[in-house]
């Protein structure tokens, strides 16, 4: 094996439809994340969320994230980590490199990274969990297109839904703790340390939500159905669907005035409570609600990347969604900029603006979009300049064993 043959794609091979289906998952996760930190009694007591001016306008922008964003992004993003993973695959057969080596070491290197975001700057981080789950398409790889589906769609639909009734009918959740950390005293004292600007105590205090809120909760849940749309990447990625978009536009436009509609149907009933007027406030009625949300939002981003896929195959459509591709080409660095976006709008370390105590859901879509328009423009300036987002270049380099070339000739 030369280094030449197990040298990263160059621009030439990447696939556009990829980078910018990236960069709009890249948009939906700013969007999610900010206002989910907002929303969840994490940052922002309830009294403070009801104190708005522009109350009516947050209920609504909400609403909207629920019905559009929460989920379908993250699902977006992990399909494309899947179909990433089997591009890779495949390239690399191709030049004859021995694969399952390179891409160990390519998740070690995303796990170290994951980790060192985890801990220091943001506690939704998701690359570490993506990289031990990469492990598991590994293992996977040779199995049967029937087998990849199967399970695709099982443990995308079912995986966390069955694990959370589980685990909650056992009793392993720690309810108390879990509301001890989301109480308004607690989100009190967390938003002193943030304009004390004491940020290994604030670190400390994520980390004690991470711990009860995900490790000894919702980790093992998260990780199945994670792992379900890895794997239906992968089998799209199989299918060559993406790779060659063109030859299956009317398969596409069948997906997008199918899935989309019917996704956002069932998830609008959902999210309006249809589904507990229908069976009543039981735990049947969770289950049923659970179960509807985990049926739509596969059916949802099925919609947003048959549309995408539609509409770059014209003259709008290009203009518009094109201007994401540089963000899906530095999908790493991005994803972890937005955390310090994150960090410098609402906490009060170092030249933070520490708005905790005053965001609502409204200033969280606004700094979502003020923040990823600033994103589209960097990543344009940058890769003007250079080959790789700086992320990227550390995380082939430590791959590869070698220092690819930087800057642009």
């Amino acid at each position: 094996m030369t280094v030449q043959n197990a040298a990263p794609v160059s621009s030439s091979e990447r696939i556009t439809d990829l980078d910018v289906l990236r960069g709009f998952a890249l948009f939906g996760v700013l969007i999610a994340n900010i206002v989910g930190l907002v929303v969840w009694n994490y940052v922002t007591t309830e009294a403070q969320l009801e104190a708005s001016s522009f109350r009516t306008l947050d209920r609504l922008v909400h609403f909207a994230v629920r019905l559009f964003v929460d989920d379908k992004a993250n699902t977006l993003f992990a399909f494309l980590f899947g179909l990433g993973f089997y591009v890779q695959m495949s390239r690399l057969s191709e030049r004859g490199v021995e694969f399952a080596g390179l891409y160990a070491r390519r998740l070690l290197v995303l796990f170290v990274i994951g980790l060192i975001h985890l801990i220091f700057i943001w506690f939704w981080d998701i690359l570490h969990l993506y990289a031990v789950l990469g492990f598991g398409l590994l293992l996977v790889r040779r199995a049967s297109d029937r087998m990849i589906l199967f399970w695709g769609i099982g443990l995308a639909v079912l995986g966390r839904l069955v694990f959370d009734i589980i685990f909650d009918l056992a009793g392993f959740y720690e309810a108390e703790a879990v509301d001890a950390i989301s109480s308004e005293v607690a989100i009190l004292h967390r938003q002193a340390l943030s304009a004390s600007g004491d940020y290994w105590a604030l670190v400390q205090e994520f980390w004690t939500i991470n711990w009860f809120d995900y490790f000894k909760g919702p980790l093992v849940g998260w990780a199945l159905y994670t792992f379900g749309r890895f794997l239906l990447g992968m089998w799209v990625g199989r299918k060559q669907w993406l790779h060659r978009a063109g030859d299956f536009l009317p398969g596409f436009r069948r997906v997008f005035f199918i899935a989309l509609p019917l996704g956002l149907a069932l998830e609008a009933v959902n999210q309006l409570g249809g589904i507990a007027a229908l069976s009543g406030e039981s735990f049947a009625s969770d289950v049923l609600s659970g179960l509807t949300h985990m049926v739509a939002t596969p059916l949802i981003a099925a919609g947003y990347t048959s549309g995408l896929v539609l509409a770059l195959r014209t003259g709008w459509g290009a203009k518009i969604f094109g201007v994401l591709a540089p963000v899906g080409r530095m999908a790493l660095t991005n994803y972890v900029m937005q955390s310090f976006i994150i960090g410098f709008t609402l906490f009060g370390i170092g030249p933070g603006l520490d708005l905790m105590s005053h965001a609502t859901v409204t200033i969280a879509m606004f700094i979502a979009v003020t923040g990823f328009s600033g994103q589209i423009i960097f990543s344009y300036f940058w890769l003007k300049a250079f080959n790789f987002g700086p992320l990227e270049w550390v995380w082939r380099a430590l791959t590869y064993g070698n220092l690819p070339r930087m800057r642009k000739a």
